[in-house]
């Protein structure tokens, strides 16, 4: 059984082998596959209620990212311009900001290089631990547009950019947009603590034993996957049924189907041998049709027993009561720190730390900021070369999971992704990117990240296998055999950033076996292959194996 399923469900799916019309040995005749689940049924779940489809809970049918409308803010934002800004970000803050208002102010004034280096890091230190109350005040309080806008791009002090700089801080968009997971760090923490979203798990930040939120979160996460999980298989096993059904049909309709006997008026001529052997196959169609039933009302038992589960957590944490307050707050502190964390690794160890916008460091336009309307452009644009970007393998299918991407305010050129997938629900749960919204090349830093998630994914789900099977195994085994010294991942990365920038385009750039693996694992969008297969012989030869591969079944 694959590795990604719940043992609880593997258990109840234990030596159940799909019917498929390949692995029979005989082409599935005409209207044998049937409506799917999602064809007949829409948005609607299993259990007859409608599926929620919003940005927190992952749509199947969705097949790309849906084109940006607004790119500006239209009129731009007025609070860029507000003499008064850094008053109102700075207010209700007490000792932790007049230290850091005391640092910023010798920093701005120091004109001895060795004072404003020591002067730049304190106002580093002292900005984030201002910061770790300022964002909890924001966000559990009445959001104050100030203190918003100082998390979300560190925008403290209007004079310490230029006034073109200013104009493009106040038309980038400020609204969500419904149902994309392009998150600012202020909306992405507001969300964990909402409960929108749960906690990030990473070995830097662990959740206090104490907290019941948390826990109670991680078990409704837990059970969410499970229930997903065994839905997913319901559906394919009433689809598997209904195909077969479908199926048993077209071969009574071929039985039944005579033409007159030579020489005989009115008489229905005899069965022919095509005719005899159908027949001789609706007893294995019938066992496989009624084994298929079987397992339908297996699965329709997990999924209620998960579905039990969920309600029995969701009860115990309405009960929760005062303390869910409290919990929340609490969440809200780790997932701070853990974004603190994302941040510095977006940054790297010799980036540039300093946590504020100014004309001393930024340099970019509104097109080349990370902005959510940026991101998404570069996001949907990977996808436009890597058909398989942002697609998970379950059973025998490949789910589109779109991953959620927090933009932090920092000036760092990579991106990072820091959970491939839950760790409970490996079917259905996005993976979380960061991206830092100041880098020198934004798409470079978005497919870092991508690459990140590619990586891991693939070595997630290979387990104790991952230098030998799979995206990851095939490309370490070439990674010893050049014998490279190193992090392989960040040599896959870099390879992978030549595949979408250079290969796509046909400039070769990668060792022919790196280039073998990437066509196979991680393949161009069709029409890309198309145009690459007249380039070059090294491209015709890949897109004939291609064709090779399909012929023999994938082999």
């Amino acid at each position: 059984m694959p590795d990604d399923i719940d043992p609880e469900i593997a258990a109840l799916l234990g030596g159940v082998e799909e019917y498929s019309p390949k692995k029979s040995g005989k082409a599935a005749p005409k209207g044998a596959s049937g409506p799917s689940f999602e064809k007949l049924f829409g948005d609607m779940s299993v259990s007859g209620e409608v599926a929620d489809k919003g940005e927190f809970s992952v749509d199947f049918s969705k097949k790309a990212y849906e084109p940006i409308s607004v790119w500006e803010q239209e009129p731009p934002n007025s609070w860029f311009e507000d003499p008064q800004f850094y008053q109102k970000a700075m207010a209700g803050e007490g000792e932790l900001s007049q230290r850091f208002h005391d640092v910023l102010k010798k920093f701005l004034q120091a004109t001895d290089p060795k004072d404003r280096g020591m002067f730049r890091q304190q106002v580093i230190t002292t900005y984030w631990n201002m910061m770790s109350r300022l964002i909890i005040r924001a966000i559990a309080n009445q959001p104050i547009m100030p203190k918003l806008i100082l998390s979300r791009y560190g925008y403290a002090l209007p004079t310490m950019l230029l006034p073109d700089q200013r104009a493009a801080f106040a038309r980038v968009v400020h609204r969500k947009i419904p149902k994309e997971t392009v998150y600012y760090m202020d909306e992405w923490l507001r969300a964990v603590a909402t409960g929108q979203i749960s906690q990030s798990s990473t070995d830097e930040v662990r959740t206090s034993a104490k907290d019941e939120h948390s826990r109670f979160n991680a078990l409704l996460q837990k059970a969410m996957g499970k229930r997903e999980t065994a839905e997913a298989f319901l559906k394919s096993k009433a689809d598997e049924r209904r195909s077969m059904e479908s199926m048993l049909k077209d071969r009574i309709d071929l039985i039944c189907e005579h033409s007159g006997m030579p020489g005989f008026l009115h008489i229905s001529a005899p069965y022919s041998d095509a005719q005899k052997k159908t027949i001789n196959e609706l007893s294995e169609i019938m066992r496989k049709l009624l084994g298929a039933d079987r397992e339908l009302v297996g699965a329709a038992t997990a999924f209620e027993e998960a579905s039990r589960d969920v309600q029995s957590i969701r009860e115990k944490m309405t009960g929760l009561g005062a303390e869910d307050t409290k919990a929340n707050l609490q969440t809200l502190n780790q997932e701070f720190d853990t974004v603190r964390q994302m941040l510095k690794m977006c940054v790297g160890r010799q980036g540039n730390h300093f946590p504020l916008v100014t004309k001393e460091y930024f340099h970019l336009g509104i097109k080349d900021m990370g902005t959510r309307e940026n991101v998404i452009d570069v996001l949907a644009w990977i996808e436009s070369i890597d058909a398989q970007a942002y697609c998970r393998p379950y059973k025998s299918s490949l789910n589109r999971i779109e991953p959620y991407v927090v933009l932090l305010p920092c000036y760092g050129d990579q991106g990072v992704c820091w959970e491939p997938f839950d760790k409970f629900n490996r079917h259905s749960s996005r993976s979380r990117l960061a991206v830092p919204m100041y880098p020198k090349n934004l798409r470079i830093a978005v497919a870092i990240a991508v690459a990140d998630m590619r990586w891991q994914a693939a070595k997630e789900k290979a387990s104790y296998y991952w230098m030998e099977e799979g995206l990851t195994g095939q490309y370490y085994q070439w990674f010893q055999k050049q014998k490279l010294k190193g992090d392989v991942k960040e040599y896959f990365i870099q390879d992978y950033i030549i595949w979408v920038t250079k290969e796509s385009e046909g400039i070769q750039k990668l060792d022919k076996e790196v280039r073998g693996i990437f066509w196979r694992l991680m393949p161009f969008q069709q029409s890309i292959k198309d145009k690459l297969r007249d380039r070059s012989f090294v491209y015709q030869e890949l897109y004939q194996r291609d064709i090779n591969r399909t012929m023999s079944d994938g082999y």
